[in-house]
């Protein structure tokens, strides 16, 4: 993997995905060092500036903590087509991004995943060994979830191989691969193996992905595991006030796992990288 980066809060960064294309990402880093650096995944078609991602990323900054947040391939301003993606490129842009911190600053000591995005953070745990904890933010406990969304084009998909469908006010090319991989997960079985303290962090009154799922999280991991309630809030954590809530509820839970962490073994700066590198095998 090729990258480039640049220093400083709130910097703009590209590293290539798993696809082959350039993903956009931002890193939001906090006064002085860093006491270590988390990696956020967003939620299903949205992007590293959606309200939860931006929000929750600097408030973390003020607890001294540095967030990676980048666009999945084919989403935000990632290069790659959408429709080609699924949930095992979410997860092997993860497993890059972790790469792309570990290379140049220090590997991602947090995993935090909104949605969908809790689901691939959960998945992509196993192959980060340098995460000492897991937290997930209304995620679904079953990748395959999110199908629901484009119930209705479902049958089209299944029968032409792809269908448009819209989300979120906007039109995405959906193929049948989609459905095939993300209904090829095993999930529970993952989620069981963990072996981290996890945080699940959900709504009762998200709407989207209901709270069910975070009981079938819970249920299925191993201690240490923990739950907070977001009380009041949206799934996408539009109010300002509960994307700080969740922000520091992270902080406060992941100071006993985290603690100081973010000593790069690369030294200070990052460095750019030449030729073509290798990612983390499965």
């Amino acid at each position: 993997m090729s990258h480039r980066a640049v220093t400083g809060a709130g910097s703009r960064i590209e590293f290539t995905g798993s696809h082959g294309e350039p993903l956009a990402a931002r890193l939001d880093v906090p006064e002085g060092t860093p006491r270590a650096y988390v990696l956020f995944a967003h939620c299903f078609t949205c992007s590293k500036e959606s309200s939860a991602a931006a929000r929750v990323a600097r408030a973390l900054t003020a607890h001294q903590l540095a967030v990676l947040r980048f666009d999945f391939t084919g989403l935000g301003d990632s290069g790659g087509d959408f429709g080609n993606t699924n949930f095992t490129s979410n997860i092997e842009d993860l497993i890059h991004a972790a790469s792309y911190l570990r290379e140049n600053f220090a590997a991602p000591a947090l995993l935090v995943g909104h949605s969908l995005g809790g689901a691939a953070v959960l998945a992509a745990a196993g192959r980060l060994p340098e995460a000492r904890a897991v937290a997930t933010i209304g995620a679904p406990a079953d990748p395959a979830h999110v199908t629901h969304l484009f119930h209705d084009a479902r049958a089209e998909i299944e029968r032409l191989g792809e269908a448009e469908v819209q989300l979120a006010g906007r039109r995405f090319r959906i193929r049948r691969q989609f459905l095939d991989d993300i209904a090829s997960h095993p999930q529970a079985e993952r989620i069981a193996k963990l072996r981290r303290p996890l945080l699940v962090l959900h709504s009762p009154n998200d709407e989207i992905v209901g709270v069910d799922n975070a009981r079938l999280i819970f249920d299925s991991a191993r201690h240490s595991k923990s739950f907070i309630a977001i009380d009041g809030a949206d799934h996408l954590l539009s109010r300002r006030q509960d994307a700080e809530y969740v922000a520091n509820q992270l902080a406060v839970w992941a100071e006993r796992y985290v603690g100081d962490t973010a000593t790069p073994s690369r030294g200070d700066q990052p460095r750019e990288a030449r030729g073509k590198g290798k990612g983390v095998g499965p």
